[in-house]
C-alpha cells in the first residue's frame, strides 16, 4: 500500500514538508547528548573538575531522558501513520487509479463526451472542481508517508546516538567518582568518631533511631552550624532526576506508609545535595542500602537513602549540587531501549530514592521544602 501511495506522491509534486514534532524532540536530544560530549572534553582542563563533571553526568542524564522520550513519541507516532495508511488502502487505491486515467488519457479524448458539447463542458467543470481536492488528498499522503519515513530513520540512526551516549555517561560517573575522591579543599566541619558511629547502628533498629541518635550528637563533639536555608523553603531542587512515586504518608503497595518521600529514577542516576550541607553521615545503615544524612543548618536532617555508591566523607561541608552518589542498577542495553521506546509506562525508572527531611529530631513533608508540582 505505501508503494501506491508513493506513486501518487511521484504524480504530484508538493510544497517542503517540516519535521514532525516527535523527530524534532529525538534531534534535540542528540543535540543535547553531543553538548555532553563536548562538557565531558572541557572537564579535563576545568579548575574545579567536580563541578563539571557533575554537570557532564547531568547532561547526558538529560540527554539520554530525552533522547527515550523522543524515541517513544517517534514510534507512537509511526504506528498512529501506519495505522491511517492501513484504513486508507481503498481509499488511496481509488485516488491513483483516477489520477492514472487521468494522466494516461490523450486530451482529446478527455475534451469528448457522449451527449456532445453540453456535456463536455460539464464534464471539464466538474474535473475542474474535482482536481484540487485530488491534489490536496495527494498531499496528505505525501506528507503521512515522508514522516513514516523520517521516523523510521530517526529511530534506525538513534542506536549509535545512544551508544555514544551511554559509553560517555560511564566515562563521566567513573571520572566523578575518582575526581571527588581525589579533592582536598573542602572545609572539614568535625572528624567523624567511627566507633561511636558503630555503637550507634549497633544499638538502634530504625531509621528514625538512628537519626535521633545522630541529632544529639550535634551538642556533644561537634561545632554548631550557623548556616540559614530558611529563604530557601520551598524552593530547593530535587536531589535526583526522576519522579515521584510515593508522598509522605502514602501507603505503598503493602500499605505501609512512611514519613518520607520516594523518587523512582533511572538506573545509576546521580544523586546530589540540593543546598550546601554537612554530611553527618555516609555509608550502609540497617536493611536500607547506602545512606547519606545531611545538615543544612541547625536541627535539621536531610536523610537520603537507598544509594548504591556514596560520595565524601563524613564531616565535609560540600556546596550545594554537590554529588553524593549514584543509584543501583544497570544502564539498560540499547537494544532493549529501542524496543521499549514505545512503551511509555515508567518501568525504566527501576530505582528509588528514599528522601525524608527532619526538624527539631521529628519528620516533616519533605515537600515543604523541595520545589515539586504540588508547591510549584
Amino acid at each position: 500500500m505505501i508503494l501506491r501511495a508513493a506513486l501518487v506522491l511521484g504524480l504530484l509534486a508538493g510544497p517542503a514538508w517540516s519535521q514532525a514534532t516527535p523527530s524534532e524532540a529525538a534531534q534535540a536530544a542528540a543535540e543535547q547528548l553531543s553538548d555532553a560530549t563536548d562538557k565531558l572534553e572541557a572537564a579535563e582542563t576545568a579548575r574545579d573538575r567536580v563541578r563539571a563533571l557533575t554537570s557532564t553526568v547531568q547532561a547526558y542524564e538529560a540527554g539520554l531522558t530525552a533522547m527515550r522520550d523522543g524515541l517513544r513519541r517517534a514510534a507512537l507516532r509511526e504506528a498512529q501513520l501506519s495505522r491511517k495508511l492501513q484504513a486508507q488502502d481503498q481509499d488511496i487505491a481509488k485516488l491513483l487509479g483516477t489520477l492514472q486515467t487521468i494522466a494516461a488519457s490523450p486530451p482529446p479524448v478527455l475534451m469528448l463526451h457522449p451527449d456532445g458539447p453540453m456535456g463536455t463542458a460539464r464534464s471539464a467543470m466538474m474535473l475542474a472542481d474535482v482536481t484540487p481536492g485530488l491534489n490536496a488528498r495527494a498531499q496528505v499522503l505525501r506528507r503521512d508517508l515522508e514522516e513514516v519515513q523520517t521516523l523510521r530513520l530517526l529511530q534506525q540512526n538513534a542506536a549509535n546516538t545512544l551508544a555514544e551516549g551511554l559509553s560517555g555517561v560511564q566515562v563521566a560517573r567513573a571520572e566523578l567518582s575518582k575526581a571527588v575522591a581525589d579533592r582536598t579543599d573542602l572545609p572539614q566541619r568535625f572528624i567523624e568518631d567511627p566507633v561511636r558511629t558503630a555503637i550507634l547502628i549497633s544499638a538502634v533498629e530504625t531509621l528514625d533511631g538512628f537519626a535521633s541518635g545522630l541529632s544529639e550528637m550535634t551538642s556533644a563533639d561537634i561545632p554548631p552550624s550557623n548556616a540559614d536555608i530558611s529563604a530557601q523553603r520551598g524552593d530547593l531542587p530535587l536531589p535526583v532526576q526522576g519522579v515521584i512515586l510515593r508522598r509522605a504518608g502514602e501507603a505503598d503497595a503493602a500499605g505501609i506508609t512512611r514519613q518520607g518521600m520516594v523518587m523512582a529514577t533511572r538506573p545509576r542516576a546521580l544523586v546530589t545535595t540540593p543546598t550546601a550541607a554537612t554530611i553527618r553521615y555516609l555509608g550502609p545503615l540497617l536493611d536500607l542500602g547506602n545512606v547519606v544524612i545531611l545538615e543544612p543548618q541547625a536541627d535539621m536532617l536531610m536523610v537520603l537513602s537507598g544509594l548504591d555508591q556514596v560520595f565524601g566523607a563524613v564531616g565535609q561541608v560540600i556546596p550545594r549540587d554537590a554529588p553524593v552518589g549514584l543509584m543501583g542498577g544497570a544502564d539498560p542495553e540499547i537494544g532493549t531501549i529501542l524496543s521499549t521506546s514505545g512503551d511509555g509506562t515508567g518501568s525504566e525508572r527501576s530505582e528509588t530514592l528514599y528522601i525524608e527531611i527532619r526538624e527539631k529530631n521529628a519528620p516533616v513533608d519533605p515537600e515543604i521544602w523541595f520545589k515539586t508540582d504540588k508547591n510549584g
